[in-house]
C-alpha cells in the first residue's frame, strides 16, 4: 500500500515535550507507520517537519501552542491515528484524567495547600510570569524552564532574596531538597554535606561520588547556571550559602559552578569563609586556588576530587588511588586507536562537558567546543568540524523544540553518526547521567550506537563515566555491564575518563 501523510493541527494543546516524544516512540511502533512527530509546533519543530516531509499550509500557520501530529503511514487512515494518539495520550496521565489535574498555579495550590516549593517547567516565555506568582505566595521556586531572559532572572531573584526565598533557576536542573530528589537528581544518602551548586549535573556527579563513598549529603541546592554571572551576581549561591550555614544537619559546605565571573567568585568564597564551617570550593575549569591560611575552606580540582575532599571532612575514610594506572590503561588502549587520531566527546551534562573539557585543556590539547565561551576554539556546533571536539549537546542550540539529551539520549547518536562520517575519529568521550528525570536506560541507547559504529571501525575507543547510584532508578549495575559489553571502557568518575582520554591523545604519558 502506498504511503501516506497525516498532519493534524490540535489548536491551544500545549503538552510536557517528554510526554510527546513517549507518544512519538508508541505511535511510531503502530503496524504500518514509517515515521511520526507529536510535538508542539515550535518554529524549530516546524523546521524540522518540514525538513522529513512533513509540509502543509496548515502546519506553516500553527503556533507554538499548537499540538502537530505528523504521521507517515500505510494502510492508516486518519481516524485511525486519531484514535491511537488519543488512547496513548490518555494512558499517560498516570491515573488521573486532565480534568482532575490543577490546571493553573492557583488550582495547585489550591489542592496543596501545604505545599511550599513549587517547581516550573513551561516554555520560557510564560515561566518568570509564574514563577513571579508562585514567589508571591511566598513559595520557594524551582525554575527548570531555560530560555528565559537574564532580565527576568535578575528581577526574580531579587523579589525572591528580598523574601527570603529560594529562587532556583531559571535553567535549575538539578536540586534536592530535605532528601526529595527534583527534576534531575540522583538516590543520595542522606548526611552533614550541604551542597549549593550552579552547576546541574556537576551537583549530580559530587552527590554520586559522595554517595559511593559511603558520605551522605544534607541539602543540594542548585541555582541556574548563570547565577554567578557578574549581571545576576551570584544572588542565590549566597542566599544559599546563609541557609547551609544556619542548618544544623549541614556541618560541611559545598560550593560548584561552571565557570564564574571572577569578581562574583570572590564574593562567594569570602561568604564561606564567614559561615565558618569546614567547606569545599570547586569552580570547573579554573586554576585551583591554595587554601588560606586559618582558613577552612579548601579548594578542589575536580568533581570528584570536591566530592573526596568533602567526605574526607564529614570523617569518612576515602580510599587512595593507585598511582600510574590510568597510564597503564593508556598505553594499552593506544594500541587499538589509529595515528593521529581525533576526539569527538559528546556529553549530556553541561558540567560534565565543562570539566572534560578543562582536563583535556590543561594536557595540552587543543579541542573546538561550544563550551568555550570565546576565542578561536568556540565553535557552536551546528556543524562539523576538523580536529579534537567535544560537544555539550544540552546547549539551546540542540535543545528547541527538543527534549534534554538526558532525557532522549537518541539527539547523541544522531550526532554520533554524524560525527563518524570523518574517518579521522577514532577516540569517543562520553557522561552517561543516571538518575530521576534521565532517560529510563541511556547506556543502553548509548551502547547501540557504539556496537553499530565499532562494526563499522575496528579502531574505534570509547571511553565513558557514569554519574549515578545504587539506588538509582536506571540500575547501576545494569548501565555499567550494558556499556562494558558495547567494549566501552568505563571509568569510575568523568574525571578519570577526561584523563585517560587526554593520556591516549598524548601517547599514555602523564
Amino acid at each position: 500500500m502506498p504511503v501516506q501523510i497525516h498532519i493534524v493541527i490540535r489548536k491551544d494543546s500545549y503538552y510536557d515535550s517528554v510526554l510527546l516524544m513517549r507518544i512519538s516512540r508508541e505511535v511510531k511502533a503502530l503496524n504500518g507507520v514509517e515515521d511520526a512527530v507529536v510535538a508542539m509546533a515550535t518554529p524549530h519543530n516546524k523546521e524540522l517537519l518540514a525538513k522529513t516531509g512533513f509540509a502543509s499550509a496548515a502546519l506553516s500557520a500553527a503556533t507554538a501552542n499548537d499540538l502537530v501530529i505528523a504521521v507517515k503511514a500505510a494502510g492508516m487512515e486518519q481516524s485511525d491515528i486519531d484514535n491511537a494518539v488519543e488512547v496513548l495520550m490518555k494512558a499517560r496521565v498516570d491515573d488521573k484524567t486532565e480534568a482532575e489535574l490543577p490546571q493553573s498555579l492557583n488550582a495547585a495550590v489550591k489542592l496543596h495547600p501545604e505545599a511550599n516549593l513549587v517547581l516550573i517547567s513551561l516554555p520560557g516565555e510564560h515561566a518568570a510570569r509564574e514563577a513571579r506568582r508562585a514567589l508571591a505566595q511566598g513559595k520557594h521556586v524551582m525554575l527548570f524552564s531555560d530560555n528565559v531572559s537574564v532580565e527576568e532572572e535578575i528581577s526574580l531573584k531579587k523579589d525572591a532574596v528580598q523574601r527570603g526565598l529560594l529562587m532556583m533557576g531559571p535553567d535549575c536542573g538539578t536540586a534536592i531538597i530535605n532528601g526529595k530528589p527534583l527534576a534531575f537528581a540522583n538516590v543520595v544518602r542522606r548526611g552533614p554535606i550541604g551542597i549549593v551548586g550552579a552547576a546541574g549535573t556537576g551537583i549530580q556527579e559530587v552527590s554520586s561520588c559522595l554517595d559511593r563513598l559511603g558520605a551522605g549529603i544534607s541539602q543540594a541546592i542548585g541555582t541556574g547556571g548563570r547565577d554567578l554571572s557578574d549581571a545576576v551576581g551570584g544572588a542565590m549561591v549566597l542566599l544559599g550559602i546563609e541557609a547551609l550555614a544556619a542548618d544544623p544537619a549541614t556541618r560541611v559546605l559545598v560550593v560548584i559552578s561552571k565557570p564564574p565571573s571572577p569578581a562574583v567568585a570572590e564574593k562567594v568564597i569570602a561568604a564561606v569563609i564567614e559561615t565558618n564551617k569546614p567547606a569545599v570550593v570547586h569552580f570547573v575549569g579554573a586554576t585551583a586556588q591554595k587554601t588560606a591560611k586559618g582558613s577552612k575552606v579548601i579548594f578542589a580540582d575536580s568533581l570528584a576530587g570536591t566530592a573526596e575532599a568533602a567526605a574526607k571532612l564529614a570523617g569518612v575514610k576515602v580510599p587512595k588511588a593507585k598511582p600510574g594506572a590510568g597510564a597503564a590503561l593508556a598505553r594499552k588502549l593506544k594500541k587499538t586507536l589509529g595515528a593521529k587520531a581525533q576526539l569527538r566527546g559528546l556529553f549530556c551534562g553541561g558540567t560534565t562537558g565543562h570539566e572534560a573539557l578543562a582536563i583535556l585543556s590543561r594536557a595540552g590539547l587543543s579541542v573546538f567546543s561550544n563550551l568555550h565561551k570565546k576565542g578561536e576554539l568556540r565553535i557552536d556546533g551546528t556543524t562539523a568540524a576538523q580536529g579534537h571536539v567535544l560537544l555539550d549537546l544540552g546547549d539551546d542550540v540542540f535543545t528547541q523544540g527538543r527534549p534534554h539529551p538526558m532525557i532522549d539520549p537518541e539527539l547523541r547518536n544522531e550526532r554520533l553518526e554524524v560525527e563518524l562520517n570523518d574517518k579521522r575519529v577514532g577516540l569517543l568521550l562520553f557522561d552517561v547521567v543516571l538518575g530521576f528525570g534521565s532517560h529510563p536506560d541511556p547506556a543502553g541507547v548509548l551502547a547501540a550506537a557504539v556496537t553499530k559504529a565499532k562494526k563499522k571501525r575496528k579502531n574505534l575507543v570509547a571511553i565513558a563515566s557514569i554519574t549515578g547510584t545504587a539506588g538509582d532508578p536506571q540500575n547501576f549495575t545494569a548501565q555499567l555491564r550494558a556499556l562494558e559489553q558495547a567494549g566501552i571502557v568505563v571509568m569510575p568518575d568523568n574525571r578519570q575518563a577526561a584523563e585517560l582520554a587526554a593520556q591516549m591523545l598524548q601517547g599514555g604519558r602523564r
